[in-house]
């Protein structure tokens, strides 16, 4: 039962992937709002690297975590040139596929975290789950702006169901390695942090100002500053 409330678990605090990825087929969202949101996004992520994902790795050496940081870079970048190629997006370092592949870089080892904290009998915090909920509104919103305009309301319903399935599946086996294993979380968290400050890089905050323009930094501040707040 603890295997299935981790995959549910992990689903659930990606859902808001689907929800507000779709939004955009039924509001017209100005492009200053979704750089504005992009931003905010961009700038709650910064925070949830430094306050929830690079505390987890305090099991690891120093050294190590600083292996996991550029593996989780690597997966980014390598997985963002596979995308595009395969699909056909943009030119340039600000697709917003490249923004997805950041989506499931972050979310696939979060969730491992979820599942092994279930495991390890750890109890979840209901602020983290709610951070990850919410930061993940922008993120899904800001690509999917502009996949709508070629894609269909069931094709890209289909590619943010299959990112959350990803995350529900990789939370249990996240807990069967905790479980069974005894792993702790360390890796995931640093593959996960590095994985999310190289698609800031590549991805989000280059998007965030082409279309929010010079506010585009005011917000990333709001937004890093919310998730201060909230902590």
């Amino acid at each position: 039962m603890d295997g299935l409330q981790a995959v549910l678990v992990g689903a659930a605090a990606q859902s808001s992937l689907i929800l507000s990825g779709l939004v955009v087929y039924w509001v017209k969202i100005p492009d200053k709002v979704v750089g504005s949101l992009a931003g905010f996004g961009a700038g709650a992520l910064v925070a949830a690297v430094s306050f929830d994902l690079i505390p987890e790795t305090s099991p690891l050496e120093h050294w190590q975590i600083a292996a996991w940081l550029v593996a989780g870079a690597m997966v980014f970048i390598i997985s963002d040139r596979i995308v595009e190629a395969r699909f056909g997006g943009e030119d340039g370092s600000d697709g917003p596929l490249g923004i997805v592949v950041g989506s499931v870089v972050d979310g696939v080892p979060e969730s491992i975290i979820f599942g092994i904290q279930i495991a390890s009998g750890q109890a979840l915090s209901a602020a983290f789950l709610g951070a990850v909920w919410v930061s993940n509104i922008p993120q899904a919103l800001a690509p999917s702006a502009d996949l709508s305009k070629t894609w269909s309301m069931v094709r890209l319903a289909g590619m943010w169901a299959g990112v959350v399935l990803a995350c529900g599946i990789t939370a249990g086996l996240g807990f069967v390695a905790g479980d069974t294993l005894g792993w702790t979380g360390g890796g995931a968290a640093a593959l996960a942090a590095g994985g999310l400050l190289a698609m800031l890089t590549d991805s989000l905050m280059p998007y965030a100002f082409k279309r929010g323009g010079a506010m585009a930094g005011l917000w990333t501040v709001v937004g890093f500053a919310a998730s201060i707040a909230s902590l």
